[in-house]
């Protein structure tokens, strides 16, 4: 028996297990589990998503969540999607332009998204955590920036001790800016950074110096921003072994507080600007792994935590601390600091999480404006988890972010016997134990130290729709 109203929380962790990666990567193994497949920012995943989802049942989900008789503050996620240039790697959704009034336009069609979603949030509209992503926040203004917090501030309750997070390029960000956005109370950021060297730079049509980078970062350090995180990703053109481990011993100088450290899908079929990028000048697939590998190992050296997928954080982080305590969470933003709450998302493409439910923005400036401008929110796609949605989600969580999964947990919230229900399952995980990647003891399936670079794959074991999805063509590669 299932019930969708159960609760999905990750299970209490088992002992102490070791907090990083070995210090070798078995190359055989990444290249027997390099498929293609997904992130599991969600599960299901937004390729999921259905149109019969739309407008009227994000507003039932909004009922139904001023119902419960408990609920958690909320997360807020605000998209802004404007970029000065076009960066090849990037398969983000976008509007690259110089014009810098169409911010404006932008921000008065997000005022009526944001003040239509606060009056469904009734009367409770504590705020715990914010992101604001993009595109480049920072291409607005510092007046456009003070817009935006003032809006949302007008009509949320937030937090004092909530988190609010803000991506940065330090193209388009002054230090005078980044003392202005801590002054408003944004208290994390995340720097994109990708590589220091300059012929990958030229290669992705994204110039930025060492110095420009160190400057705003070291701003931020002294504005009091509380955790910060620098992107970097592997595989992209012209880089080499040598040359990304430059890169990363320049990173590891500025000491942040997380790395994310992506791989490089290139799909240009997909993506339009990466059709700009040679396929010679891309690092071979062996390389590419030793690229990865050397990164990992200095990461190690330096003391940062494997947290999971391609996150890394020094042991006092608050992604650490949550992961050792269990309460480490993933979301559409990746790994956050539980507990797992709803989250209300503003903008163009921006996705949403209600209760049991995911909603999407339109993806296009003008279907999103012509629904705001009718008074209706722009949302296009979403979907309503069933029981097992709900209950695979709590076991690849639990996966993800703890690397082991509580059985009697899981029976217990969800009534099911699990061996009895997961019987597909684990007959497959029996590959990754043979391997030496997960444990099965009594009560428990846990990840190996050895097997924490595969979580993705392993997570995956769990995942009903992909099983029967077998071109997985909408994923990059899990390694």
């Amino acid at each position: 028996m299932l019930s969708a109203a159960t609760p999905t929380a990750p299970a209490p962790a088992p002992a102490p297990r070791p907090e990083s990666l070995p210090a070798q990567i078995d190359l055989d193994l990444v290249q027997r589990f390099d498929k293609l497949g997904p992130r599991y920012t969600s599960y299901p995943t937004a390729d999921r998503f259905v149109e019969a989802y739309d407008e009227q049942s994000f507003r039932q989900a909004m009922r139904t969540r001023l119902i419960g008789a408990v609920r958690q503050p909320l997360s807020l996620y605000v998209h802004l999607p404007f970029c000065n240039t076009i960066c090849f790697y990037c398969g983000c959704n976008k509007v690259v332009t110089r014009d810098k009034s169409r911010a404006a336009r932008y921000l008065h069609y997000l005022s009526k998204d944001v003040q239509i979603q606060a009056e469904l949030a009734g009367d409770d509209r504590r705020v715990r955590q914010m992101h604001w992503g993009g595109g480049t926040p920072t291409f607005l203004s510092d007046h456009e920036m003070r817009v935006v917090w003032d809006l949302l501030r007008s009509h949320f309750d937030f937090q004092p001790d909530g988190e609010y997070a803000i991506e940065i390029d330090p193209r388009s960000c002054s230090p005078e800016t980044v003392r202005l956005l801590s002054e408003l109370g944004l208290n994390r950021a995340s720097f994109g950074v990708q590589d220091f060297d300059p012929a990958v730079q030229r290669a992705v049509n994204r110039i930025q110096p060492y110095e420009l980078t160190r400057d705003v970062f070291n701003a931020a350090r002294a504005c009091g921003f509380k955790s910060l995180n620098i992107d970097l990703i592997y595989g992209l053109p012209k880089q080499s072994v040598s040359s990304f481990a430059d890169t990363v011993e320049r990173v590891l100088e500025l000491r942040p507080d997380r790395i994310a450290l992506y791989s490089y899908a290139h799909l240009p079929q997909r993506f339009k600007p990466q059709r700009r990028i040679l396929d010679v000048d891309l690092p071979s697939a062996a390389e590419k792994l030793s690229i990865l590998a050397r990164a990992i190992d200095l990461f190690n050296r330096a003391g940062y935590i494997y947290i999971g997928m391609d996150h890394f954080a020094l042991p006092d982080d608050e992604l650490a601390r949550a992961q050792r305590s269990g309460t480490l969470t993933r979301n559409f933003q990746g790994y956050t600091v539980g507990p797992d709450g709803d989250m209300l998302s503003f903008g163009v493409s921006a996705i949403a999480k209600v209760g049991p439910t995911y909603s999407q923005n339109a993806r296009e400036l003008p279907a999103y404006y012509d629904s705001l401008e009718q008074g209706r929110l722009p949302i296009i796609r979403g979907l309503e988890l069933t029981a097992d949605d709900l209950l695979r989600r709590a076991i690849i969580v639990a996966l993800m972010c703890q690397f082991c999964v509580s059985i009697e947990s899981v029976e217990a919230a969800h009534l099911v016997k699990f061996d009895e229900y997961f019987a597909y399952e684990i007959e497959a995980l029996k590959e990754f134990e043979e391997l030496g990647l997960v444990e099965r003891e009594p009560g428990w399936i846990a990840v190996t130290p050895k097997g924490r670079f595969f979580v993705r794959a392993i997570s995956a074991v769990f995942d009903k729709y992909l099983r029967a999805d077998k071109a997985r063509v909408a994923y990059s590669r899990i390694i």
